[in-house]
């Protein structure tokens, strides 16, 4: 049995007291002693007991943390055990000879939508969809243009011959039969993150406190989490086809700025027609800002001769594409009407004269909670539904 090291002179020092000097001298020495029996200089023991410790601190986290996953693992194996009795039943079954497993998910669940390369079969349906007429319009995405379709006219798309010709060139779009499969053909686009579902909002408020002006027919759109399929549902295009073009273009880019940089270097023909050319150019934007000037003359003339005005080229400085500034050719200048407050002339005259005779006019209540305005005088207005401005389809 081995012997027990003598008590340190006057006790252990308590914790967070100084210990005396000899107690750290009886320290030192009982130090040098194990240093000694392991065969060790003094430091090199000090380092040895520190990576001793080290060690053992790291052995320990890693069974805290083995031990808080199999807790973990277990409770989650825990809270999907009646799922998997139900699952169990019934899943796998013979038809004609065959075996046929069902996954877990059942059929109208949500899938989550991860991203990760696009299925093969999506990036063919958006081809197919792409090379169709689905009468895109042009929206506004976090500042970025996109091309926005109806769901419907995509649904249509795919019960057209042209979409069976297609799928004899191409196996791997799939097979549409009946509505279920062609809303799950279709829903391919929104879970390899090709197209997706978005909704109208109200564009946003500037610094100045007013909204920034709506180009007619162009919405500023949000995409929505429930990626469903229905036929009055607006999705946006986010694959942009093949990169083989855009590459071309800045590759050609390239080469136009390295061509120019060379400009003392060219025969003296060819510097002579770029130094006409400039000049015509430089011709044609003194023109547009010549336009830009007579335009702004003929609407203050036409405001007072014929109101209320009239623009030539009303989308010239609009945020819309080159050849869309240039169309129509001209308009006449838009004015908001302001809303008057109508009063019936029969209430306001039962009124005038409930009040002469001393007694209480007739009530008039409305709701706030509904359109319905309930008038309970002698002559009822008529009530009209609110209209809501919708794109036009053309069925």
């Amino acid at each position: 049995m081995a012997a027990q090291p003598p008590p340190f002179p006057g006790g252990m020092p308590m914790p967070g007291q100084q210990p005396t000097p000899e107690q750290i001298a009886e320290l030192q020495r009982r130090i040098a002693e194990d240093a000694q029996r392991a065969g060790m200089t003094v430091p090199e023991f000090i380092e040895h007991i520190k990576e001793q410790r080290m060690r053992a601190m790291q052995q320990h986290a890693a069974q805290q943390q083995a031990a808080q996953q199999a807790a973990a693992q277990q409770g989650h194996e825990h809270s999907h055990e009646g799922g998997d009795h139900g699952h169990d039943h019934g899943h796998d079954h013979d038809h004609d000879g065959h075996t046929h497993s069902h996954p877990h998910q059942q059929q109208g669940q949500p899938q989550p939508i991860t991203p990760g390369p696009p299925n093969p079969k999506a990036i063919a349906l958006a081809k197919f969809l792409k090379s169709q007429d689905l009468k895109p319009r042009t929206v506004i995405l976090n500042g970025e243009r996109k091309d926005m379709f109806r769901v419907k006219r995509a649904l249509r798309a795919l019960q057209t011959p042209a979409y069976e010709k297609a799928r004899k060139k191409n196996p791997l779009l799939p097979e549409v039969t009946d509505r279920a499969s062609l809303e799950n053909t279709f829903k391919l686009l929104p879970l390899s993150m090709l197209a997706l579902r978005v909704n109208k909002i109200e564009p946003a408020v500037g610094e100045n406190g007013k909204k920034a002006k709506r180009v007619k027919g162009q919405w500023n759109v949000r995409i929505e989490q429930q990626q469903d399929a229905a036929d009055d549902m607006y999705y946006i295009w986010l694959w942009e086809g093949s990169q083989i073009k855009r590459q071309l273009y800045a590759a050609l880019a390239l080469v136009i700025i390295f061509a120019i940089v060379l400009y003392p270097l060219w025969p003296l023909k060819l510097r002579q027609g770029v130094y006409y050319l400039s000049w015509g150019l430089l011709g044609l934007l003194g023109l547009f800002f010549a336009m830009a000037i007579f335009r702004v003359i003929l609407f203050c003339i036409t405001y007072f001769a014929v109101p209320p005005g009239l623009w030539l080229y009303p989308n010239l400085w609009e945020d819309v594409s080159f050849m869309d500034s240039f169309r129509p050719v001209w308009a006449w200048h838009e004015t908001t009407k302001p809303k008057k407050k109508k009063k019936s002339a029969a209430n306001a005259t039962n009124a005038t004269v409930a009040a002469a005779a001393g007694q209480v006019g007739p009530t008039t209540a409305t709701t706030t909670g509904t359109d319905t305005q309930v008038n309970t005088g002698l002559q009822q207005r008529s009530y009209h539904a609110p209209a809501v401005g919708e794109l036009g389809d053309d069925e």
